[in-house]
């Protein structure tokens, strides 16, 4: 490594020019110059750690504070789907909403994958999201199935472990977890439960092991809790109550937001100005569907903090829940004013609330804009042809249904698009080509069933 000396020598280039233009041997020169080129390579390393540190530093949860991406994780594109494989369609539905928090759409389709014998992994979601909902007997039974459809010991144990902790069970959590066999979901239990017990030391341990584990979903999930710690270690001042909240951030994310809550109680108690506290737990309180406690959560952070667009967007949600539509559009527009990320989340979120009130045209406005990026999906061409029929707008809801069919030529439904906007228009023959069209992609879509039955077909 280089000395104290070459790192202060050698920092400056012009030193380094000199050094080159001078009569020195090539077996002296090139061992110096990798020297000067490795001190250089670490100082410009010290510097950007440095300058992150100091980034972070601003916030009291470091960075910007709580951002949707801290509670939400990305949605990794995925390969088409074959409508015809209903299990993985609807399984693949169930994520996208779970996703976004809306845990009562994910169990409704991961029970419809269930159905159309989606096997285990339909059943293992369909458990997570009773979890969610706190639906505890109806998670028992599900996982009873489990155990009659031959599910591994080791996913069995992990739900059992994680009732028990949700519960209040901590014993019984422990000896369950302590008899059985090592493996990936053992550790993960264990380290749930060292956070749940403020034994920060263990659980590091216990996520090192599932770091190391086979099970792909833990090691994200485990990687997500390790961060709350890491992050924390940057702050050597920082008090109790902020690795509390980064742990309840964390756990929020990997969906244990049962396990976050009476933890976030305590922060509060503690510090009632603490801004992201009031989020995480607002968040919390809206996917378990608490829907009255999460705008009364939302509402104190937004009071501290009236120009987070993260706030706004999570208060929106939350008195949409309660059918407050007026209050979700005003704090939508609110968000997407102070710069949210995704603009088109929001724009869809307006266009569904206004469709909701009545405000036919305002949905129509913000589908629109969805659908004229160069991203649109065909649920934003959907969304304006069925309101420009609503409206009135017969024309545009034709033209748009054609621009779908381009876009999405198999795609099931831009084809009944086309077969709607052509029905309003009476154009009759079209209307039944298009939907045979979508019943030759979709087999098993009904809706078009019923248009070419009314179509007399």
């Amino acid at each position: 490594m280089p000395s104290p000396y070459l790192l202060a020598t050698f920092a400056n280039p012009a030193t380094f020019v000199r050094l080159v233009s001078m009569k020195i041997p090539p077996r002296i020169a090139v061992p110096v110059g990798f020297a000067i080129l490795c001190a250089a390579g670490v100082l410009l390393l010290v510097w950007w750690q440095l300058r992150e540190s100091a980034q972070l530093l601003q916030s009291p949860t470091g960075g910007s504070g709580v951002t949707l991406s801290d509670l939400t994780p990305s949605i990794t594109p995925t390969a088409a789907i074959d409508p015809r494989d209903r299990a993985l369609l609807h399984l693949r539905q169930g994520d996208l909403l779970a996703l976004k928090g809306d845990w009562a759409g994910a169990e409704k389709e991961y029970r419809a994958s269930v159905e159309n014998d989606g096997g285990l992994p339909a059943l293992r979601k369909l458990a997570q999201a009773q979890l969610q909902r706190r639906d505890i007997e109806g998670m028992q039974r599900t996982l009873r199935s489990l155990r009659s459809a031959g599910a591994r010991s080791e996913d069995l144990l992990l739900l059992e472990s994680i009732v028990a902790l949700r519960t209040g069970e901590l014993v019984q959590a422990r000896n369950l977890l302590t008899n059985a066999g090592d493996s990936p979901q053992k550790h993960y239990g264990l380290a749930l439960l060292a956070v749940v017990e403020g034994n920060h030391p263990q659980a590091q341990i216990e996520l090192q092991a599932v770091a190391a584990g086979w099970e792909p979903v833990l090691r994200s999930y485990g990687r997500s809790i390790q961060a709350a710690y890491d992050e924390f270690a940057l702050f050597p001042e920082s008090t109790e109550i902020h690795l509390t909240t980064l742990l309840s951030r964390a756990l929020a994310q990997v969906h244990e937001c049962e396990l976050a809550l009476p933890m976030l109680t305590s922060v509060i108690a503690a510090q009632q100005d603490y801004r992201d506290a009031w989020i995480v737990q607002g968040y919390c309180e809206l996917t378990t569907e608490r829907f009255d406690s999460a705008v009364a959560s939302l509402e104190n952070a937004y009071n501290l903090d009236p120009s987070k667009p993260e706030i706004q967007y999570f208060l929106a949600r939350a008195y949409s829940a309660r059918g407050e539509r007026e209050n979700a559009i005003t704090f939508l527009e609110y968000s997407l004013q102070n710069g949210f990320e995704p603009q088109a989340e929001i724009h869809r979120a307006i266009a569904l609330e206004a469709n909701l009130s009545g405000k036919t045209m305002l949905a129509l406005e913000h589908f629109a804009l969805l659908a004229s990026a160069p991203d649109a999906t065909v649920a934003d061409y959907e969304g304006y042809v069925k309101s420009a029929i609503i409206a009135g707008q017969k024309d545009d809801a034709y033209a748009k249904a054609q621009e779908a069919v381009a876009k999405f030529p198999d795609d099931a439904t831009a084809h009944e698009l086309l077969g709607l906007a052509a029905t309003e228009l009476e154009k009759i023959e079209e209307a039944r080509i298009s939907f045979k069209k979508a019943l030759e992609i979709d087999p098993y879509r009904e809706s078009v069933k019923e248009r070419l039955k009314a179509l007399g077909e």
